[in-house]
């Protein structure tokens, strides 16, 4: 992915990192995936609903010594993210003004380091990326980058932009009202019918990752380049409920997804940038999720 017309404002943007408070040592390895996941099964949603939108894959942290070179690393992290971001917004910008005949307001992007608090309480690295519509704002700590290479082998800047990107979708989903409308069913149906309401908003998340590729390259703010489209799925892929199930417990319980498989968030990721258009989103009206 190569920018050639990167936004590198830092109007929308919170940096908390080194702030967080201490603790105990927390899961490390495949061990936090392990317990996020058997707490879906058993019907504990990490995030008790969507005061804070599910992050695009289980988060995992531990206490570790900081090792500078990463410390370089994540600035640069930090750069590439805030520049996804900002793009994103341009691309929302414009879709709401071209295609709705509405403003669109910007989302806050916050990096924090381990621990932070947010309008939808307190939030740790464990839980991954995440978007609070109490605040509007997109929650990052930049090490989640250097798992999603280590633990899930997801490679590459489009595997990182994936990731940004999908969380921006949530706030459009907020904006359209989206996120209210899902939230309004919570303890008025059964738990495995609410899962796919939930996976219906994750893979339309998945679908505006997609489409902010197809129109941030369509806006010359970036350039795709070979292997950019195998970077994202390898995202897609490696955060598929199947596969993380798989992976942890050696078998999956359809009825506890509430992502999406890998197949799912591959194809709606992929829909949304071959498409690019918006109006070929709607996945809570798919026959294919019924």
């Amino acid at each position: 992915m190569k920018w050639i017309n990167r936004n590198d404002s830092e109007s929308n943007y919170e940096d908390r990192r080194g702030r967080g408070v201490k603790r105990g040592a927390a899961f490390g390895g495949v061990g936090m995936i392990i317990v996020a996941i058997i707490a879906l099964l058993l019907g504990k949603n990490p995030f008790q609903a969507i005061d804070m939108v599910n992050s695009v894959v289980p988060g995992q942290t531990s206490e570790e010594v900081v090792d500078p070179s990463r410390m370089n690393e994540n600035e640069d992290l930090k750069v590439f993210t805030l520049g996804v971001f900002n793009s994103a917004n341009d691309v929302w910008t414009e879709i709401f003004r071209t295609q709705m005949g509405e403003s669109y307001r910007n989302p806050v992007l916050v990096n924090f380091t381990d621990q932070t608090t947010s309008a939808c309480g307190g939030a740790t690295a464990q839980v991954g990326p995440f978007y609070c519509p109490g605040d509007e704002k997109v929650y990052i700590d930049l090490n989640f980058f250097h798992q999603l290479t280590r633990d899930y082998g997801a490679r590459g800047d489009m595997a990182m932009a994936y990731v940004t990107a999908h969380e921006v979708g949530h706030h459009v989903q907020k904006l359209l009202g989206i996120i209210d409308q899902v939230n309004q069913y919570r303890g008025r149906i059964s738990e495995a019918e609410y899962n796919k309401i939930m996976v219906k908003m994750e893979l339309q998340a998945d679908f505006f990752a997609g489409l902010w590729a197809n129109q941030a390259s369509k806006l010359g703010i970036i350039q795709l380049e070979p292997g950019d489209l195998e970077s994202a799925i390898s995202a897609t892929t490696a955060v598929g409920d199947d596969t993380l199930q798989k992976e942890a417990m050696g078998y999956t319980v359809p009825d506890s997804f509430t992502h999406g498989t890998a197949a799912q968030r591959t194809y709606w990721f992929r829909k949304g940038y071959q498409t690019g258009d918006i109006r070929q989103g709607d996945t809570f009206n798919d026959p294919s999720l019924r």
